[in-house]
């Protein structure tokens, strides 16, 4: 991709797609049925909405937020915001009213678009607090009394009446041609563990070099069809679900939610699809659950698939081997890879590590999952495997232009031009991250292996110090210990303490599995989770799982916790990574009274 700005991207995929009425460009789904826009109907909807936003008064250089859930009307907005110079402010859309008014305060958006009449009511009840906001549409035709609340089809309707379709595109052509390669393209705020969330300022330069060197080392080709369910949002799915499979002419199909991923899978038989490490443990965990519900026979057909995978996968091509390795690709893989709709070319895995394990279960039962590695400061994408070179534990070499070296103490360090511009308006924190020379310090501490493939050991900042002075990454105990069936979630805990212990959910479905086959009798289901049974269980697959780490590493208590980690309830984030700050603070009882008999 030569392309330094992302309407310049936008344009010469529009152009190379014209008049194909065939061809999907983006679809959402919606109420039971899919929303398909073609790339003719994408650039007509981004030129009204360009051409409406500036006859409403905004203009280039301007900040205007974006509150909405994935649909093509977000893919509208970001295209339209580009190609006129505006700066657009997207956040997720599960943040409290409150949230919204520090960052729509701190980065002085004009104007927000908000999808919902539900989204709209936040705003509302903190518009007051946020003096330069002087507009706010809705992409449903959800509006209220205030004039100044507008729906997204008035504005383009607005556009329709007052201009030709050859006027705007010809504006839009001369205005997203006077867009340069280091003009801020977006603002994204961090999630603010350590504080206010800061703005990190991406430019079209950032964004359009990490697209062209991921479509260096990646296959994306006009065939290929990805779903979409990560929040676009978010730096990781913006990039890869949006830009590169765009640039790449490929088809995007937007999931409703992430509960209906499963079923869409079987539906869009997608070719690519981007995620988190989260819904490969879960695929995982409910094949090997529904393998326990199974009968005798089917269940020791399946251990003799995976016996058979893993000689194959460990290098073993004799042909006894190669020929048990078809037979258990037809009687078992080949069904595993159908619940993924069949024609799945790889998965690409970002936004924490993936579990070891859980890669190579994939990968035995012939799924490839291209491992990522980034940060929202690096546009996000650092380094990747490549399609023929996938290293499990590690997350691949470099990206073509991204120089990344260690530090002395073990931080990662990387520079080029994806690197951010900084954050809005604070130098000191741009300095603290971006040194004299232009390294960015991510803040994460690896190693490169003998093949120049990077090693993620931890996050620096949750490294925990013990009591007894022992550095304890929490990151690959955790992994280790969710490899159990009968665990969904869990949080390692031992900072500053003289051990450590976790807090545990349990696996709902395999939990009960497991007490029909004990024979165990309870009445609810946090009966049965608190049960001395369940903790006995729990604590045996601790243990065997464990038992090679460390003893100042392994898990000496634990506390189960009868609600699961959600978005919803503020413990995870929405990308599904434990806020360890929140947890700590929502069960600091329990952690305590883990610590209270002595060692």
């Amino acid at each position: 991709m030569t392309a330094t700005t992302i309407p310049e991207m936008f344009l010469a995929v529009c152009e190379r797609y014209a008049g194909n009425s065939s061809k999907i460009a983006y679809t959402h789904r919606s109420e039971g049925a899919w929303h398909p826009l073609t790339h003719d109907d994408v650039r007509q909807q981004v030129e009204l909405f360009a051409d409406g936003l500036l006859r409403y008064g905004l203009a280039p250089g301007e900040r205007v937020g974006v509150v909405s859930e994935n649909r093509t009307e977000w893919v509208v907005v970001d295209f339209a915001m580009a190609g006129i110079g505006i700066v657009d402010v997207p956040i997720f859309p599960t943040l409290t009213a409150h949230q919204e008014q520090f960052i729509f305060t701190n980065c002085e958006a004009t104007a927000i678009i908000v999808s919902n009449a539900a989204q709209l009511r936040k705003v509302m009840e903190v518009w007051d607090g946020m003096p330069t906001v002087r507009l706010v549409i809705t992409m449903n035709n959800d509006v209220s009394d205030n004039p100044r609340v507008v729906s997204m089809q008035a504005v383009m309707e607005r556009s329709r009446s007052e201009s030709t379709p050859l006027e705007r595109k010809t504006k839009f052509a001369t205005l997203a041609s006077r867009v340069r390669p280091d003009d801020i393209l977006t603002l994204i705020y961090t999630s603010g563990t350590t504080g206010n969330p800061k703005g990190v300022m991406l430019t079209h330069r950032n964004l359009t070099s990490n697209v062209s060197s991921a479509l260096q080392i990646i296959d994306v080709t006009e065939s290929d069809s990805f779903l979409s369910y990560l929040p676009m949002c978010h730096s990781y799915e913006r990039m890869t679900g949006h830009y590169l499979a765009f640039a790449a002419g490929a088809s995007v199909y937007i999931a409703e939610s992430i509960e209906s991923v499963a079923e869409l899978m079987k539906e869009v038989r997608p070719t690519i699809m981007t995620s988190v490490p989260r819904l490969f443990e879960r695929i995982r965990a409910r094949v090997l659950g529904a393998v326990e519900r199974d009968s005798r026979a089917k269940q020791a057909i399946f251990r003799w698939a995976m016996n058979v995978g893993e000689r194959y996968d460990g290098g073993d091509r004799g042909m006894f081997t190669v020929m048990q390795r078809t037979v258990a690709d037809k009687l078992v893989f080949s069904k595993i890879r159908e619940r993924t709709g069949g024609r799945l070319r790889f998965f690409v895995s970002g936004g924490a590590a993936l579990n070891h394990e859980v890669g190579r279960f994939f990968r035995i039962i012939g799924l490839t999952i291209v491992e990522g590695y980034g940060l929202t400061e690096t546009s996000p994408v650092i380094s990747a495997h490549r399609l023929e070179d996938v290293v499990l534990g590690t997350v691949g070499p470099p990206l073509p232009g991204v120089d990344v070296r260690i530090a002395e103490d073990g931080e990662i360090l990387a520079r080029g031009p994806s690197i951010m511009k900084g954050y809005w308006n604070d130098d000191v924190a741009t300095r603290e991250c971006i040194d004299s020379d232009g390294w960015l310090h991510t803040g994460d501490i690896g190693e490169f292996t003998d093949k120049g493939h990077l090693r993620i050991t931890d996050r620096k900042k949750h490294l925990f110090i013990s009591s007894g002075g022992k550095n304890i990454a929490p990151a690959p105990i955790e992994a280790l210990i969710l490899q159990s069936p009968l665990i969904d979630q869990m949080m390692l805990i031992g900072d500053a303490r003289e051990f450590c212990t976790a807090l545990i959910v349990p696996d709902a479905e395999t939990m009960k599995t497991w007490a029909e086959k004990k024979g165990v009798v309870y009445q609810t289901q946090e009966a049965l989770w608190l049960s001395p049974e369940v903790h006995r269980a729990l604590e045996a697959d601790i243990n065997r799982l464990q038992r090679e780490l460390p003893k100042y590493e392994r898990v000496r208590r634990f506390a189960v916790v009868t609600k699961p980690f959600t978005v919803e309830n503020g413990f995870l984030t929405p990308t599904l990574k434990v806020k360890r700050k929140a947890v700590l603070a929502a069960y600091a009882e329990i952690i305590d009274h883990l610590y209270e008999r002595p060692e």
